[in-house]
């Protein structure tokens, strides 16, 4: 297949399923015309079957851009729709409160919880508000302290990621990003209390890594997960953003590639057509996997929990050698 040509495939059939919808609207909203539903249901069912088959044959970059779409779902659209009773938890007691990840107590089908969010935001002005969901040292010690506080109170932790990554400016570095990072890590490695982490989006180095240590860790279906973005990996290796592509071929960064290199416990499946084009189905989705997670993780022994997590991460990149 010459290059190019599967995107553009991927293009055609992109705009197939848009006029295909318009369609469908329009003979929905169409009140002059009777006995339509055979045709939209045969619409339906056209559109559907793209679907489909465009999702199932998405490069790994192609699934990046999708992890990207602006219409995706954000951890706010989330926690609206399948928190209780949410209580947001601010500050570091430190520096001040990082808006880019949001943490707070609630109940998730009927189950409490502290759940911890990346926010990147969904307007413009709240993306740049939020910095594009890339915290800054004081958003993980935030999530850090609050997460010490679950274990006080015996209450398992959900950590939703979203991120290119961590804030990587100066004033980030001088407050100590890379020193928080890491001792979010170690702390999460040995809390007393289950933890869920779940990627709804991007999963970027260390970014997702500083809230992203626990029992389960699981990927929504055309999510990513990386040590260094597409295109920060071609700037660096071929000092060109025309091997973009080949940077996320060689990266593993797909959630059927995380599954098999056992980075990821668990696929979660999205709705036809990826999240953006269902988003309260996929938050349904998701509640649905927590709660079954929380009632997993509560089963076992707390002690047992932690050795098992210890292990499970010890075990990431473990390989054997020869001479």
């Amino acid at each position: 297949m010459p290059k190019g040509a599967k995107t553009k495939a991927a293009k055609s059939a992109e705009d197939t399923i848009l006029e295909l919808e318009q369609r469908i609207q329009e003979l929905k909203d169409d009140t002059q015309q009777k006995d339509a539903s055979a045709q939209i249901e045969k619409l339906e069912k056209e559109r559907t079957g793209l679907q489909k088959e465009m999702y199932s044959n998405l490069t790994p970059y192609e699934i990046v851009k999708v992890a990207r779409h602006n219409l995706r779902p954000p951890f706010s659209d989330h926690l609206a729709g399948m928190v209780d009773d949410f209580i947001e938890l601010h500050g570091d007691r430190n520096f001040g409160d990082d808006t880019a990840i949001i943490a707070g107590f609630g109940t998730i089908g009927g189950k409490k919880v502290l759940i911890i969010g990346q926010h990147k935001g969904k307007t413009t002005k709240e993306r740049i508000a939020n910095n594009f969901g890339m915290p800054n040292p004081e958003g993980y010690r935030k999530a850090l302290q609050k997460m010490k506080l679950a274990e006080k109170f015996k209450l398992p932790i959900v950590t939703i990621i979203d991120t290119p990554g961590a804030n990587p400016d100066i004033g980030a570095e001088e407050r100590g990003q890379a020193h928080a990072i890491a001792i979010n890590i170690a702390e999460m490695s040995k809390l007393r209390t289950p933890i869920i982490c779940i990627v709804i989006g991007e999963g970027g180095s260390g970014g997702a890594l500083g809230i992203g240590v626990g029992d389960k860790f699981a990927i929504l279906e055309f999510a990513y997960c990386s040590v260094i973005s597409p295109e920060g990996c071609a700037a660096i290796l071929w000092k060109s953003k025309d091997h973009t592509e080949t940077a996320a071929n060689a990266l593993h960064l797909t959630a059927k590639e995380l599954l098999k290199l056992k980075i990821v416990d668990e696929i979660i499946p999205e709705p036809i057509g990826a999240a953006h084009n269902n988003p309260k189905e996929m938050t349904r989705i998701l509640k649905e996997k927590i709660v079954k997670y929380i009632d997993e993780l509560q089963a076992v022994p707390i002690d047992k929990l932690i050795e098992k997590r210890y292990q499970k991460y010890r075990k990431i990149g473990s390989f054997i050698g020869g001479e």
